[in-house]
């Protein structure tokens, strides 16, 4: 037997595979990659360009690529899709993430993170966020992973399901669903204006239709050898293209619903929170120090001495007022505002107190921002309204800020666990270090604030001596006022660019805690501090008192800076003084200060887009979360790890025994052992797959009954290979290592021949079947090349009472040793 013979076997796979691809394959796969390529078109209205083609139609290029290679070497299903996947990751950086590919094409882990995120979470950013969608930047991966999933889905079932089964209709329809649904699904996450609906519907439904009528039998016009069934299927051909073209066409003007009315997701799903949406709290400080001063806005249950309840966290400044960051920030301190559950996600940056069952009960209090301890880590809506709207809850996790979008009215209530940060002395922050948090940029501050802090923090060396001394000076150089009637000195509401710049321009420093904070914060960012507004509320508590009343007089603001390993850190720097000289009138000073230009102050002005800024130059310490994996996400992975296991660890452990016992056959024992253990390999691969294999016969008997089961694309061979067995076993001559393993090598090609004519099932089950073979050590080791002698036997001949020596048979009278093969 030669080697080429041997070769031959050992690539017949790969070549039956090759051959499975004819020219109609060819045809099938073009069809149903150019139905999905006007499937994924239709996703130009979210993206307003035309730049995601790159990535749309890298997809479409790779998963074909690998659906029509796989194809091509039989590879099995799990292989399969192992093999897609890692061509997802490693190919899809240069096409759906290049500016975070290494060198341009390599990936990198940010890339890698984009890629699993956008496959994940890209779908409902795509459905919430304004059009035209530019951010977040693995907002690409969409159309890269829907073409990629539809072109390997239909790729796979083109060139191995319709290539290899009788063709008709409804498989054909089979192979439509994947392209089907690429094409609904560009209607669904698009907007109201559609992008060319007419052309591409009237497109995919002629090529659709025409590829199932004209593939319907299996047989091209050619096989058939009739030109006048040529013609008539040419002619239909051309009256479906017209009528589609009519009717559609007409559909689409007269059927179709108007644009506002069209069905698409992104009217039916609520889009992120936006705080923008939504005026300042700051920004209505006055209305509860002026108009619901003694008002109750709601009673907290649980409360300790000490405690402050907080509103809302500000941390970006635009010149007008203090804001919660929107969220086209990328400031990783920021956070964000997210959907969340009665558990809430923990805070990066803290020294935790632990408070639990505070209980708040809605009064006259109305509006969206939920009044809350530190950091809520459990929220539970007990009674009123809010029970039904936790559909409604955003928490962000970052500032401690939570939101009831519904709003909360009279009667609702809420208990809540939380982390409040633990109060340190100043002598104990003496050496903390400030912690770089990433802080959206100041806009429009004042240049008096960048003096004044200089002039107060000027003697003091760490970061904690500078706050601290620009805090006493706000406190023991300034007067309180609210610019009430009964306030001895007016006192202008607001905490925009001008207002500050009166703060320090007065002769007094006149102000409340909203120009008091507001001031102390800038200056704090002013000195490269991260620094943010807090506001809340400060009530009375009184020890012994189970409920404590909140009222509008209550309100108040400080100063938050973040300290590394300690937490954000509060600083309250309004001063307690209200009885402001009469005979010190507050005048402009005659110092010259440098002259800013101010922003209008028209409130209804469009903010600018906020940028991030890197705070602090000092070694970064890694604070921002980890990538967080959704609960949903562990529910869905456990429902296919736990099956998984189920079915992969027999898989396993009989593959490992088989391999163990081929391994044994194939390296121990002589060269002729080797031979035979190639075939007793052979027939138990035979019977795993589910062919019967008789036993108590001749290994070429055994071969005819096997190839008589088989139906192979070409001769399985194994007669030949049974008469090589033989041969090697009974012929007495020496068995070198070469001819073992080349009889090895067309066994085992024999054996994958056989596995490719059987059906997915089948070839799953046998990889569960192990045979019970004898130890062919013991069979095939007591295999002699000649016959031992039979052992002596003393024969009496009773007569003459004579010891007859034992006499060797004639040579002709031996019978050769039972065929090693038999009882295969």
């Amino acid at each position: 037997m030669s080697e080429t013979t041997i070769d031959a076997a050992d690539h017949a796979p790969i070549r039956a595979g090759i051959r499975s691809l004819t020219g109609r394959t060819w045809t099938d796969v073009a069809v149903l990659l150019v139905l999905t390529a006007v499937g994924v078109i239709g996703f130009q209205p979210s993206f307003g360009g035309y730049g995601f083609l790159v990535a749309g139609i890298g997809g479409l290029v790779l998963g074909a690529a690998t659906g029509i290679l796989t194809s091509m070497f039989r590879l099995g299903a799990v292989t399969t899709v192992a093999a897609a996947v890692a061509a997802y990751f490693l190919i899809g950086t240069p096409i759906a993430v290049p500016s975070q590919a290494t060198l341009f094409v390599l990936p990198s882990l940010q890339s890698l993170a984009s890629l699993a995120q956008g496959t994940v979470f890209g779908w409902a950013d795509i459905v919430t966020l304004s059009t035209p969608i530019g951010a977040p930047k693995y907002i690409a991966v969409v159309p890269y992973f829907a073409t990629w999933i539809v072109a390997l889905v239909s790729t796979t079932l083109a060139c191995r399901w319709l290539a290899a089964r009788p063709r008709t209709a409804w498989r054909f329809g089979i192979a439509l669903i994947a392209p089907i649904a690429l094409y609904i699904t560009g209607i669904l996450i698009g907007t109201d204006e559609p992008y060319q609906s007419g052309i591409r519907g009237i497109v995919f439904g002629v090529l659709a239709i025409i590829w199932l009528g004209w593939r319907r039998q299996g047989n091209s016009v050619a096989q058939a050898g009739a030109a006048k069934l040529r013609n008539r299927k040419l002619a239909g051909t051309a009256v479906i293209v017209a009528a589609s073209v009519v009717l559609g066409g007409a559909a689409g003007l007269w059927i179709a619903p108007a644009n506002d009315q069209r069905f698409v997701l992104r009217d039916e799903i609520e889009p992120p929170f936006d705080p923008l949406d939504y005026p300042s709290p700051l920004s209505g400080f006055r209305h509860y120090t002026k108009q619901v001063t003694d008002e109750l806005l709601f009673t907290v249950d649980g409360l300790k001495a000490g405690d402050t309840i907080r509103l809302a966290t500000l941390d970006t400044f635009t010149g007008k007022l203090w804001n919660v960051t929107g969220p086209e920030s990328s400031a990783g301190g920021s956070g964000s505002f997210e959907l969340v559950g009665r558990s809430l996600p923990q805070p990066a940056l803290i020294t935790p107190v632990e408070r639990d069952n505070v209980t708040f009960t809605i009064e006259s209090y109305d509006d969206v921002w939920i009044p809350s301890i530190g950091y809520p880590t459990d929220l539970q809506f007990t009674g009123g309204d809010a029970q039904d709207e936790t559909d409604s809850l955003r928490y962000n996790a970052s500032t401690g800020t939570g939101v009831l979008t519904s709003g909360l009215r009279k009667g609702d209530t809420y208990t809540l666990d939380a982390e409040a940060q633990e109060v340190f002395p100043v002598e104990e922050l003496a050496d903390a270090k400030i912690a770089a948090v990433d802080l959206p940029s100041i806009d429009g501050s004042p240049d008096i604030v960048t003096v004044r802090a200089g002039e107060y923090a000027a003697s003091a060396t760490t970061p904690i001596a500078q706050l601290e001394a620009i805090r006493q000076a706000l406190v023991n150089n300034g007067f309180l006022s609210h610019g009430r009637a009964s306030d001895t000195v007016p006192s202008r509401a607001g905490h925009g660019a001008d207002r500050i710049t009166e703060l320090f321009e007065r002769n007094q420093m006149i102000g409340d805690q909203e120009q008091y904070a507001s001031a102390y914060a800038l200056m704090a960012r002013s000195l490269g501090y991260p620094a943010r507004v807090v506001m809340g509320f400060a009530p009375e508590i009184v020890d012994g008192q189970s409920s404590t009343p909140v009222t509008g007089d209550d309100v108040t603001v400080w100063t938050e800076v973040a300290f590394d390993g300690v937490g954000w850190v509060a600083f309250n720097p309004t001063p307690d003084e209200t009885d402001i000289p009469q005979d010190q009138v507050p005048k402009p000073q005659s110092e010259p200060q440098p002259q800013v230009r101010q922003p209008p102050r028209a409130d209804n002005d469009e903010e600018d887009l906020l940028s991030p800024v890197e705070l602090d130059k000092t070694d970064k310490t890694d604070e921002a979360d980890g990538f967080l994996v959704p609960g949903w996400v562990w529910v869905v992975g456990l429902s296919i790890l736990i099956p998984a296991v189920i079915f992969f660890t027999p898989l396993l452990v009989i593959g490992a025994i088989k391999a163990r016992r081929a391994r044994k056959r194939r390296t121990l024992g002589a060269g002729h052992d080797r031979v035979a253990g190639a075939w007793e390999e052979l027939t138990d691969r035979y019977s795993e797959l589910g062919y019967a294999v008789p036993s108590k016969l001749t290994r070429v008997a055994v071969a005819e009954r096997i190839e008589g089961q088989v139906t192979a694309p070409e001769p399985l061979r194994l007669r030949s290979l049974a008469v090589v067995t033989d041969e090697a076993v009974f012929s007495g001559g020496v068995i070198d290592d070469a001819h073992s393993e080349r009889v090895w090598t067309e066994a085992m090609g024999a054996v994958e021949l056989a596995r490719t004519t059987l059906g997915r099932g089948r070839q799953l089950l046998s990889r569960f079947r192990i045979r019970s073979a004898r130890d062919w050590v013991a069979r095939t080791g007591s295999v002699a090349r000649k016959p031992e002698p039979k052992p002596p036997k003393k024969l009496r001949l009773k007569p003459a009472r004579l010891i007859v020596d034992p006499v060797t048979p004639p040579a002709q009278a031996q019978q050769p040793l039972e065929d090693p093969g038999k009882g295969e």
